[in-house]
């Protein structure tokens, strides 16, 4: 089976492909729960490159110091990667652990949410549901690199390994168990009862609720599908992911129970605080918009256009515009007026000689009487 494409020098891993997918998937719901949840979603992509640049660095740290028992029979150990630190880099050849991704990735939230002021809860609560679908696509890369299959079965489901990724002791069995394929179906239904649980019972939720949720399904999983899986990571005799679920899911199902009864009230108390501090900054947010708006309409109403686009006024409108325009030709006017009046001289006044004027009707001016205002013009 082909594990990726080559495009020139570059090769591509359909591994690294699935990774990204899952990535864009999961920030697509947690963008769409952090809308619904009154939050701006754009700051999904302001954060998603600290999650991913997190989650790889714990991964990856969580492989170097958790080596599975076919790696360490190969001679990939802690030791070997702390005396040869370059081979942490080398990432493409195999070697991610999702508990290590799910730390660093936390860790990238605690510092983000900081730095931006805000609530990590609520966050961790938008990126669960999301993060258990990138789990599930990604675990689709094992299936491509042939990793992280079970024990032998004869299933009709059962896979076949090819026989250089055989695990050895097993170089002569051929079907194995899916084991990524239960942990992917597994995943999308944890992802389903998050997104349930979260629309359902919103109203008594506390934030923090589903992100404790998400290591209760997730760890709870891959505690039972540690039995099946055939090639564990030993420290000291002790399979350390399967320990570490135990653990993890135990204190996340007593955090829950303790969250909705000793720590209700206190929590209640906060979440109200939280709700007053937001409603307040999001009404500061709309007043500017609003403004805006109002401007917006007035200016819209001063001019319509009709189908042609040539603006048109209405009576009132042009009414009022015209009343300024007169007022303006009013003040060019008097501004324009000579400082003192001109005075004429009754003899500089012209006295033209009536045979100078014309004649109307065979008659001067001065020998024409006065029209009846009923005589016709």
């Amino acid at each position: 089976m082909p594990q990726g494409f080559n495009i020139g020098p570059l090769t591509i891993r359909f591994y690294a492909i699935l990774i990204i997918l899952g990535a864009l998937l999961a920030a697509w719901l947690a963008a769409r729960q952090a809308k619904k949840g009154g939050q701006d979603p754009e700051i999904v992509l302001d954060l998603m490159p600290w999650l991913l640049i997190g989650g790889i660095i714990g991964a990856r740290l969580w492989h170097v110091f958790t080596p599975s028992a076919s790696n360490i029979a190969m001679g990939v150990t802690t030791e070997n990667y702390l005396k040869n630190p370059i081979e942490i880099l080398k990432m493409w050849k195999g070697g991610l652990g999702i508990p290590g991704g799910v730390i660093g990735g936390a860790a990238a939230l605690i510092i983000y949410t900081k730095i931006k002021k805000l609530n990590f809860w609520q966050w961790a609560d938008f990126i669960a549901p999301g993060l258990l679908i990138a789990q599930a696509i990604g675990r689709w890369g094992n299936f491509v690199n042939q990793e992280v299959y079970g024990r032998p079965s004869n299933l009709p489901w059962a896979i076949t390994i090819d026989p250089q990724y055989r695990i050895a002791g097993f170089e002569a069995v051929e079907k194995y168990h899916p084991l990524f394929l239960y942990e992917s179906l597994l995943n999308l239904l944890g992802a389903g009862v998050l997104l349930l649980v979260g629309n359902k019972y919103k109203d008594k939720l506390y934030k923090g609720d589903l992100f404790f949720g998400y290591l209760v399904i997730y760890p709870t999983i891959r505690f039972f599908l540690e039995f099946l899986r055939l090639d564990p990571s030993p420290v000291n005799g002790i399979n350390v992911n399967q320990t570490a679920m135990l653990v993890v899911g135990v204190i996340a199902i007593l955090v829950l129970i303790l969250r909705h009864s000793v720590w209700s009230d206190k929590l209640a108390q906060k979440e109200l605080k939280l709700a007053q501090e937001t409603s307040t900054i999001v009404s500061e947010m709309e007043e500017l918009p609003q403004e805006v708006e109002e401007a917006i309409e007035e200016a819209d109403a001063l001019v319509e256009l009709d189908e042609t686009e040539e603006p048109i006024l209405d009576d009132e409108e042009f009414s009022a515009s015209t009343e300024e325009l007169i007022e303006e030709n009013e003040d060019w006017v008097v501004d324009h007026l000579p400082a003192e009046a001109v005075v004429w001289d009754e003899d500089e006044i012209p006295n033209p000689e009536e045979e100078d004027l014309p004649k109307i009707d065979g008659a001067y001016p001065n020998e024409i009487g006065e029209i009846d205002e009923n005589d016709e013009a």
